[in-house]
């Protein structure tokens, strides 16, 4: 089971996902990510996933498809606290590099 909890921040916009996201959840995951970047007030979105134990392609596509809308949208995109399996999904898939990672939800908040 996925939950997603949405903070509107001053400086962001932060999306906490929690379990696992995979084919049956990641359509949650996708609404939740693009209707906070077509009504994002703010200049950044963060989705934090320091709770988050998996991911599958399904969870990859939908952050993709996250990133492409922030970009066409001018607002900075990333994600944070990313835990192993998830960062190694990203590796293997080689978009590790295309999103701004940071290691903790905090530290992105800094940047």
């Amino acid at each position: 089971m996925l939950r997603i909890d949405i903070e509107q921040m001053a400086e962001a916009a932060v999306v906490r996902v929690a379990g696992d996201a995979d084919m049956a959840s990641s359509t949650q995951l996708r609404e939740a990510v693009l209707s906070l970047l077509e009504n994002c007030s703010q200049g950044r979105v963060l989705v934090s996933m320091s709770e988050t134990t998996y991911i599958d392609s399904s969870a990859v596509a939908s952050l993709v498809e996250g990133l492409q809308l922030a970009t066409r949208r001018r607002v900075r995109f990333g994600l944070a606290g990313l835990r192993e399996g998830p960062i190694q999904v990203l590796r293997s898939t080689r978009l590790i590099d295309v999103f701004e990672v940071h290691d903790s939800e905090e530290d992105a908040l800094r940047a």
